[in-house]
C-alpha cells in the first residue's frame, strides 16, 4: 500500500503526516522509525509544504541512463558517477529557484530521489531495499556553462550547488516500485521529459549498495537517480514541473 508522508510548517511549527486527500493525518514521533498517526488532521491548504525530509546530503548521479548517455555518446561507467549537492541547495516544493548572479544557462534536470530510511553503510545488493524508506520528485537545477569553463578542473560542485539549486518533496511515497515509474517534466506546461526508471543502468539496489561501499547514508539522505533526453534550458519567469505517477508534482518558478 503507497503512503505519502509530508512535513509541513503550521502556526509556527514544524510537523509531518500522512496525506491523505486533500488533507493531512497528522503523526508524532520519527517519521523513520515507529511514527504515530493521530486523531488531527489539517486541510492542505492551510498549512505550508516542506522538503519532505532533512538530508545531511543528497547525492546526483551522472550517466545513469541508457538513453542519455546514447545520445551524448558517452562510454557505459564500471561503477556509478556521483556528486554531492551541497545543503544550501535545497528547496521546498513550492519555493523559488533564484538565478544566480554568475549568469549562464540555467537547465532543469527532472529525477527521482531515492530516500534512505535508516543507516547505511556497505550494504550489500540483496539487503540494499531494507534500507530504502520511499522516493521523492526531484529537479538537479544546473548552471550548463560553468562545468566545463576552466579546461583543468571540470566545476561539478559549482554548477549544482547554488543556493535554491536542488528542489525536492511534494512528499516522499513509500510501497511503490521504481522499476514502473516515469518521470515527466513540465516546462511552463509543456513536457520536457518522458522517461521510465527502468532505463537506468544501475538500479535502486545497486545505487544504495555500491555508493554505501563509500559513503555512510543515513536516514533522510537522498539519492538523486540522474535524468534523461529532455533536458533543456530555463529562463527567468518560468515554471517547472517533475511528476512521476504514485509520487505526485513537484512545481518550482525560476526568478
Amino acid at each position: 500500500m503507497t503512503k505519502h508522508w509530508v512535513r509541513f510548517r503550521e502556526d509556527g511549527d514544524i510537523r509531518f503526516g500522512l496525506l491523505q486527500g486533500e488533507r493531512i493525518r497528522v503523526c508524532e514521533g520519527d517519521m523513520f522509525i515507529r511514527p504515530v498517526p493521530t486523531d488531527r488532521t489539517v486541510p492542505l491548504d492551510e498549512v505550508q509544504l516542506l522538503m519532505p525530509v532533512q538530508p545531511t546530503k543528497v547525492i546526483a548521479l551522472w550517466n545513469n541512463f541508457h538513453a542519455l548517455g546514447e545520445k551524448l555518446k558517452l562510454a557505459a561507467p564500471d561503477e556509478p558517477l556521483y556528486l554531492i549537492k551541497a545543503p544550501n541547495s535545497y528547496l521546498d516544493p513550492g519555493g523559488v529557484i533564484c538565478k544566480p548572479p554568475c549568469g549562464g544557462k540555467v537547465v532543469f534536470e527532472g529525477e527521482l530521489g531515492i530516500v534512505i530510511g535508516k543507516t547505511c553503510k556497505q550494504v550489500t545488493e540483496r539487503d540494499a531495499l531494507d534500507h530504502v524508506f520511499g522516493y521523492t520528485c526531484a529537479n538537479d537545477v544546473t548552471v550548463a556553462d560553468i562545468l566545463n569553463r576552466d579546461a583543468s578542473f571540470a566545476q561539478w560542485v559549482r554548477a549544482k550547488g547554488f543556493d535554491t539549486f536542488c528542489p525536492f518533496g511534494p512528499v516522499v511515497a513509500t510501497g511503490l516500485d521504481p522499476v514502473k515509474l516515469v518521470v515527466k517534466t513540465f516546462l511552463n506546461g509543456e513536457m520536457r521529459q518522458d522517461y521510465p526508471i527502468s532505463d537506468m543502468r544501475f538500479s535502486v539496489q545497486q545505487l544504495v549498495s555500491l555508493i554505501s561501499q563509500d559513503i555512510s547514508l543515513y536516514a533522510g539522505d537522498i539519492i538523486l537517480c540522474g535524468t534523461s533526453v529532455g533536458v533543456g534550458s530555463m529562463k527567468p519567469g518560468s515554471t517547472v514541473e517533475v511528476e512521476i505517477a504514485g509520487i505526485g508534482r513537484l512545481s518550482n518558478r525560476f526568478e
